[in-house]
């Protein structure tokens, strides 16, 4: 028997191959007799693995014929074959079956139409109209034996999926076979009493339900959530387009094949109620009931057929019956006719209105899905009047389901495309629209939620929210309903801008389209929905002034966000902003809850709002209670911004103080008594926490801690000098020293600057303590002066004679020079002379700082040190120890490797300087060291020439140096 099966497996593909056609009986009675010869397993596969390789074969070749002409009978014959091939088992799975019709539906459905066909080849006009009536015949005989392969509504969909995008073709000839197949193949189910007994088994198993669950008896009523089949909605939504066809025999055969879709649905009813039913008088009865088609006026048709449907119609159903509606909306493919166009927008825009109408409280649960389709279908459909239906279900869904219409719009794909974006101002833009106020609250809502979520994974919620909000800020009609939440607005995109800053979003929410560049950072794009808001509420100025200054970056960077928020809230305060009372009385509870950048951003915009008058409606022991608290918190931003608020509370007072000072003396009033005490225990609060202002501020940030110092400089300031604590100076000088090395312009500048202000601010006669802070800060200025930066330097040389001014020092001329210093001329050398001789006790100390400053990053500098040290070092004989000869040594060997030339230079220089100051003293340098030796053994010496040793050496050493360098940069 297996010897049997093979010789008719061979003899099946004997004849492939020839593609010689056979009788129709032959084929038939080979897989007759396949279907009863018993196979063993190892059989089958062979068996298995032959029909399948004869399939591709046959697709291949069915796929070679040409698309524009109809010659010859192999695609018919190929296409008899492969129907022939499908009743041998093994049966194909559902996924060969589509991509098998898929390809034979192509090759038939593609050709011209017959009349096309005819006009190129007079001659056979008679063979081609047979050939064709043939070739489709073959289609159909295949999709027969496809169908009775497995005759269940999951077969039937799996056959008519391929034909879907056929029904929306541009060409008439291409709709009219597939709404000829789909008819057909309907037509085929109807007649097909497995297909009923397949479903009536399926819902035989559905009604066996296990405890606690509903049985089919107690779900009788309900019979749109079990009826039709998975393509149900997709075929009666494509089925209901083609009934406004231009063509009226496609019109009519498409609602013929509506009615055998309704038939379909009846008798899967009367099947499981188990009624004896007439399938022709059931047939006749839905034809009377949906027709007769209306050539003049088929949109009649269309609702009746939407009305009867409604028992059938589940929300799946329901959602795949509107995406079907927009396929016919689509102009991806062909240009369609002006007739058809419009034809297809009327049925497109009565099928979706009708629907949404009767059935919209059905499709709560599937909006996402239909949010979604709406989107993916935009892409295609470009005709404005096609658009405007397109997007018909928005409106209409929102007006009744805004809220799980508007959490569908946030799962759009970031960035928002055109598309996107038409979704969002869709939702006020049409009739119906939906309430703007509860739409912007529902934003709102969302904008208040963090972009993280608590496993920890990144949110495009409230980003989408944002996105959505920009839109709807384009459409004038809601502009008075967003002025009402304005500052409620404002806030949450302020906090936004901070959770945002290095946040990336998920890749698969990410689009980019419309040419956009494939960069999308989410921090930049909440930076440009707070400026779009500024601009719609009239805040022109404020926006120009960020503009100008950077403001916008500054928000969106980490270290920079609170100085961006606090340059808005000070242009909002700077040009009257009509807003700022309500943002005020917002700010108090936001600065009592959230998180640390929430907290921070409040407190931010809160602190400039200080400066308003209205600011006097809050409890001034409010404010200053809460700035209090702020020194104490561990992040330095918050203790920055802060004192900036004790600042800003200490000048409002003064202010105050001096305004009733001034009436007092006018009008000799009495009644302002207890407000001039009120200011002074304020401003002696404020000076009372001075101490706590500067403590930790030195391992902050250079910038933070020159932004805290220019503040409370303002309040030492207005300080009686009678009463000042030197304490605080000098916490202040030793808070701003260390940032006079800072690698950013900004910072140091700074640093420099107030130092010098505050010297001045310095009482006299001078403290000890004071004489030595500033002794500390001579060769930092002093070296800063050469690093080359003109704007640098002229602060530098301002500061430097404030020192000098104030301690009665008379430093050389040349130290305040910015020429470079050349050794030669012993101008470091008078310049170190004077210095230890005038701070002898400090003199370890210019070597200390001189040495620190020969690893900045800067060149500049770093050759300053190294002259700085050559000429002070021989300046301090007696008080060098080996200990720090050695760490000289170290220090000047390593810069004769630098990378840049000059300070290597200028390293070998400064060694022979030291080693000839060396040789003429008597040092007690370090034994076995090989930095000194005999100058007699290394160098030609001439006794009779003193300078003659240290100028060949120094050569010598330059060359070594150069060479160094050189050999450092290969």
């Amino acid at each position: 028997m297996p010897m049997r099966c093979n010789n008719r497996t061979t003899e099946l593909k004997r004849k492939m191959e020839k593609s010689v056609p056979e009788d129709t009986y032959t084929y038939q009675t080979a897989s007759d007799e396949n279907k009863t010869a018993p196979e063993g397993p190892k059989e089958q596969l062979d068996l298995d693995e032959d029909k399948r390789q004869l399939i591709k074969k046959t697709m291949k070749q069915i796929q070679e014929e040409p698309m524009d002409t109809l010659s010859s009978p192999s695609r018919q014959q190929a296409l008899v074959a492969l129907a022939q091939l499908s009743p041998i088992r093994p049966c194909l799975r559902a996924k060969e079956r589509k991509e098998l019709v898929a390809v034979c539906v192509r090759s038939v459905f593609s050709l011209p139409s017959v009349q096309t066909m005819q006009e190129e080849d007079r001659p056979n006009a008679d063979f081609i109209q047979m050939l064709y009536s043939q070739t489709l015949d073959a289609l159909q005989t295949l999709l027969n034996s496809l169908f009775l392969e497995d005759p269940s509504p999951a077969g039937l969909s799996s056959l008519l999926e391929p034909l879907g995008p056929w029904m929306t073709s541009a060409k008439a000839h291409e709709r009219a076979r597939a709404v000829n197949s789909n008819v057909f193949l309907l037509n085929l189910a109807l007649q097909t009493q497995l297909f009923f007994t397949s479903f009536v088994d399926q819902v035989s198993s559905m009604s066996t339900q296990p405890k606690g669950q509903l049985t089919f008896e107690h779900n009788r009523g309900h019979y749109s959530t079990i009826f039709g089949f998975p393509m149900f909605g997709l075929l009666l939504g494509r089925l209901i387009l083609r009934i406004c066809d231009p063509e009226e025999e496609i019109g009519h055969e498409a609602l013929d094949g509506v009615i055998i879709l309704y038939t379909i649905l009846e008798l899967q009813k009367r099947n499981i109620d188990k009624e004896e039913t007439n399938k022709l008088e059931l047939y006749k009865s839905s034809k009377r009931f949906l027709g007769p088609y209306n050539p003049v006026s088929p949109c009649q048709n269309i609702l009746r057929v939407i009305a009867e449907f409604g028992d059938f119609l589940r929300p799946q159903q329901v959602k795949d019956l509107l995406l079907a509606a927009l396929e016919g909306l689509r102009d991806d493919q062909e240009t369609p006719s002006k007739d058809t166009a419009e034809m297809m927008q009327l049925a497109s825009e009565v099928t979706l209105s009708s629907v949404l109408e009767w059935y919209r409280y059905r499709v709560l649960e599937v909006i996402p899905d239909i949010m979604n389709g709406i989107y993916m279908h935009l892409s295609s459909i470009h005709e404005p009047r096609a658009r405007e239906v397109a997007l018909l279900p928005i409106s209409l869904l929102a007006s009744s389901f805004m809220t799980e219409v508007v959490i569908a719009l946030l799962m759009c794909p970031l960035p928002l495309d055109s598309n996107g974006a038409e979704m969002w101002r869709q939702l006020i833009l049409r009739k119906p629209s939906c309430d703007i106020r509860d739409l912007l609250e529902l934003l709102l809502t969302s904008l208040k939620e963090k972009p993280i979520t608590k496993k920890g994974r990144a949110s495009i919620i409230p980003l989408a929210a944002a996105s959505g909000l920009c839109e709807l800020l384009s459409v004038n009609s809601c502009m008075g309903r967003v002025r009402r939440i304005y500052p409620q607005l404002l806030l949450a995109l302020l906090v936004q801008v901070h959770y945002h800053i290095g946040l990336n979003l998920p890749s698969n929410n990410c689009s980019f389209k419309d040419g956009r560049s494939s960069i999308f950072i989410p921090v930049c794009w909440v930076v440009k929905v707070v400026k779009t808001l500024l601009l719609k509420m009239g805040c022109s100025y404020e926006a120009a002034l960020l503009e100008s200054q950077g403001g916008w970056e500054l928000m969106g960077l980490a270290e920079h966000h609170h100085r961006g928020v606090s340059l808005l809230a000070r242009a909002m305060v700077h040009y009257s902003c009509q807003e700022l009372c309500r943002v005020l009385y917002l700010l108090v509870p936001l600065l009592e809850r959230g998180d640390e950048k929430h907290k921070i951003t409040a407190t931010a915009f809160f602190v400039e709002l200080l400066r308003m008058e209205q600011v006097k409606r809050i409890p001034e022991e409010y404010s200053l209670g809460r700035m209090s608290q702020g020194l104490t918190n561990e992040d330095p931003i918050m203790k920055v911004l802060c004192i900036r608020g004790l600042v800003l509370l200490a000048h409002r007072s003064e202010k105050v103080r001096k305004l009733k000072t001034k009436e007092i003396k006018s009008s000799l009033a009495t009644s302002t008594s207890s407000t001039q005490n009120t200011d002074q225990f304020c401003r002696a609060k404020i000076q009372a926490l001075l101490p706590s202002m500067m403590k930790g501020l030195q391992w902050v940030d250079g910038l933070l801690a020159v932004e805290a110092v220019s503040n409370l400089k303002t309040i030492l300031k207005s300080q009686n000098k009678k009463s000042n604590d030197v304490t605080i100076y000098l916490e202040i000088l030793q808070v701003l020293q260390p940032h006079f090395n800072d690698n950013r312009e900004e910072v140091r500048l700074t640093a420099i600057t107030l130092f010098g202000k505050v010297v001045r601010l310095l009482r006299s006669p001078c403290k000890p303590l004071t004489e030595q802070q500033l002794v500390n800060c001579l060769v930092p200025l002093i070296l800063q002066l050469q690093e080359g930066n003109p704007v640098v330097g002229k602060k530098c040389k301002k500061t430097l004679s404030y020192c000098c001014y104030h301690m009665a020092w008379v430093l050389p001329k040349m130290t305040y020079s910015k020429k470079p210093w050349d050794i030669g001329q012993q101008t470091m050398a008078k310049i170190c002379k004077y210095l230890v001789n005038a701070h002898r006790d400090s003199a370890l100390v210019f070597l200390t700082q001189s040495l620190e400053y020969t690893k900045s990053p800067r060149a500049a500098l770093r050759r300053s040190a190294v002259t700085f040290i050559g000429s002070l070092v021989p300046c301090m004989e007696g008080m060098l120890t080996e200990e720090n000869l050695n760490e000289v040594k170290a220090a000047l060997e390593a810069l004769r490797h630098d990378p840049e030339a000059s300070v290597c230079i200028f390293a070998a220089q400064a060694q022979d300087h030291i080693l000839a100051s060396c040789w003429r003293s008597s040092w007690p340098l370090p034994r076995g060291d090989a930095w000194v030796c005999d100058p007699a053994t290394n160098h030609r010496w001439n006794s009779s020439k003193e300078n003659l040793p240290l100028s060949h050496r120094r050569k010598s050493s330059i060359l070594d140096s150069l060479r160094a360098w050189k050999k450092s940069l290969k």
